[in-house]
């Protein structure tokens, strides 16, 4: 299996350090390099195309948001490798998230997550999903209700809602979730990869994709992130 490309851009010294330190020693994690401002950070992720960019938000120069939009605007235009953003932070406002999301960011990580989760989100986002701590879910699930009421979709690209209350319940009924696709979904809002989630419910990484799929068609989302908010959203995760 080919190693997931990671490029840490991180501001705080120690911070940066001991996560640097944490992936290098991951077998599955290619260190590909790090930057403690912006302007650099942005060259990193330019220069290297890693399949993961970790971005802190409080960057001096050039903050983590404009970082993020700046890359993504440029990435669209280059039609290149695809790089993943995934944002850490320790800022869990509205503001701060929706501005990630709006920016392009593809995951948002609280600093305070373990280093194993933090490892999960990389893993999930490098999957092409975007990964949401459970920390700030509530927050991008008051989105979701704004946007299905007219709000701009392009703030919360990543989780945009189309169907109604009322049709949420008519799908969740014509299409009941059985208790361990339940039990998956709860673990898929918890920020869990198919690894993680394998493990944890003492089966295989191939059920789990089929559980995985199996949700994704009943609750008609096109990713886990989507099908996280509209489980929340629903009432079938607390």
């Amino acid at each position: 299996m080919s190693k997931i490309r990671v490029a840490l851009i991180e501001d705080h010294d120690l911070t940066r350090v001991g996560i640097r330190t944490a992936l290098q020693q991951r077998s599955e994690i290619e260190f590909v390099g790090e930057a403690a401002n912006g302007t650099e950070g942005l060259d990193l992720l330019e220069t290297s195309s890693p399949d993961v960019g970790i971005v802190d938000i409080g960057l001096p120069d050039i903050d983590g948001i404009e970082l993020t939009r700046r890359f993504k605007e440029a990435q669209a235009a280059s039609e290149e490798a695809d790089t993943k953003i995934l944002v850490l932070t320790l800022q869990d406002n509205e503001e701060a998230v929706l501005a990630a999301f709006a920016a392009g960011a593809d995951s948002y990580c609280m600093k305070n997550i373990s280093f194993d989760k933090l490892l999960e989100a990389i893993q999930v986002t490098h999957e092409g999903n975007g990964w949401i701590d459970p920390a700030i879910a509530r927050v991008v699930m008051k989105q979701a209700r704004t946007t299905s009421a007219g709000a701009d979709a392009a703030v919360v690209k990543t989780v945009t809602i189309s169907a109604a209350e009322p049709e949420y319940s008519q799908l969740i009924e014509a299409y009941p979730l059985t208790e361990r696709e339940l039990e998956v979904l709860q673990l898929i809002v918890e920020g869990c990869s198919n690894a993680a989630i394998a493990e944890k419910l003492y089966i295989t990484v191939g059920t789990v994709k089929t559980h995985v799929r199996n949700i994704l068609n009943k609750l008609c989302a096109d990713d886990r992130t989507q099908a996280a908010v509209r489980a929340l959203r629903s009432g079938l995760i607390g």
